[in-house]
């Protein structure tokens, strides 16, 4: 049976919010991969429908990552020192991770997708690094692989509180011990 040509009567309500919220939960079940074919499936719409609302695949990770990471980039106290705010960034940047390693998986599979949010996270934090050390790129690179990698190992932890409280405060000290090595190299003592 083929499916008629056009837009289907279930689509006149599709909103791009819905299909956010659609993909969200797609990428969070176990195993299912996120294509513009599956989503639509799961709405009971055409993939065009999906095309005239979030455009192409790269486009709706995109709009993932703008609604999942968006939070990262509010500002913390302008009055913090640079390494406070690494922190703070970070911090933020690892939860969200946390609570969505597939979409963050499926980032790094669509490098079209690494525009927008992701991107102004990457930038802020290159900055803010730059106000600390002249390797700020080398750092940059760690402190991300390591919020990524540690990120990502939380969903193992999923339903087991006490296991995720621990793992986070693990990352936080991880995190704190990494930023006291490099405020040390920087001011040029043995770190």
């Amino acid at each position: 049976m083929s499916r008629p040509r056009g837009r289907p009567a279930g689509a006149q309500g599709l909103s791009r919010d819905a299909i956010l919220s659609a993909a969200l939960d797609l990428l969070g079940e176990d195993g299912a991969s996120l294509g513009m074919r599956s989503l639509a499936a799961r709405m009971g719409v055409t993939p065009m429908s999906l095309y005239r609302h979030v455009g192409d695949h790269a486009s709706l990770l995109q709009a993932l990552s703008e609604r999942v990471y968006g939070e990262v980039l509010e500002e913390v106290d302008d009055g913090a020192d640079a390494p406070a705010r690494v922190r703070a960034l970070l911090t933020r940047y690892h939860d969200a991770v946390g609570r969505h390693p597939q979409l963050t998986l499926a980032i790094f599979a669509e490098p079209a997708a690494l525009a927008g949010t992701a991107q102004r996270i990457t930038e802020r934090l290159t900055g803010l690094l730059a106000a600390i050390t002249p390797e700020y790129l080398l750092w940059r690179d760690i402190l991300v692989d390591h919020a990524h990698g540690s990120g990502l190992a939380l969903c193992a932890a999923r339903g087991d509180g006490a296991q995720l409280d621990t793992m986070r405060a693990q990352y936080q000290r991880a995190l704190d011990c990494m930023l006291e090595r490099l405020t040390g190299l920087a001011a040029g003592g043995p770190g």
